[in-house]
């Protein structure tokens, strides 16, 4: 890539609205529902907190969606949530770790190398294991993600979700620089 002083005004300026566009920061992300109404869902209703944290409240089994709603369209949002796709490698699946005492542990697997395990269960607690320990180890089909919202949860209720992710990401968002800085 050239240095920025050897290209025109113009065309730094195309290539900081390109990464932009990259980053997400560019997308008119506009709100098809009620953000307070999705609220009482995620934190609800849908279920979506026992795994999912939001502006620092919620689980952390699943990733924060703190920032999500600004690098992705309503839509985009609406069917992350509704078309869950378990074959995907997105997708965190349940894991059991029998251990040789007979002891039954089920969670998402953090870390596991030729020698170890790291294991967190849904309520947050991390079992270590050395492979020694474990008697077997199964991946489940099932997901952590529910694949029934789109038949739970109303299109309004949908829609209101999707609001809530939009609205906690712009909170989320730096306050743009001034010009003098």
């Amino acid at each position: 890539m050239p240095a920025f002083h050897s290209l025109a005004n113009s065309d730094v300026k195309a290539v900081v609205t390109y990464l932009r566009v990259l980053q997400g920061a560019d997308k008119a992300v506009a709100s098809p529902g009620n953000p307070a109404h999705g609220k009482t869902i995620f934190f609800g209703e849908a279920g979506c907190s026992r795994c999912h944290m939001a502006a620092g409240e919620g689980g952390f089994i699943a990733s924060d969606l703190s920032s999500y709603g600004s690098a992705h369209s309503a839509q985009e949002i609406r069917g992350a949530i509704i078309q869950s796709n378990p074959a995907s490698e997105n997708q965190v699946h349940k894991a059991l770790v029998v251990t040789r005492d007979g002891q039954q542990y089920t969670g998402r697997v953090r870390n596991e190398d030729n020698f170890s395990l790291q294991l967190q269960s849904l309520d947050g607690t991390f079992h270590f294991f050395t492979k020694s320990e474990i008697e077997r180890m199964e991946y489940s089909e099932q997901t952590f993600m529910p694949a029934n919202y789109g038949t739970k949860l109303s299109a309004q209720d949908l829609n209101d979700l999707v609001s809530f992710l939009i609205s906690v990401a712009k909170r989320s968002e730096p306050a743009p620089k001034k010009e003098d800085e």
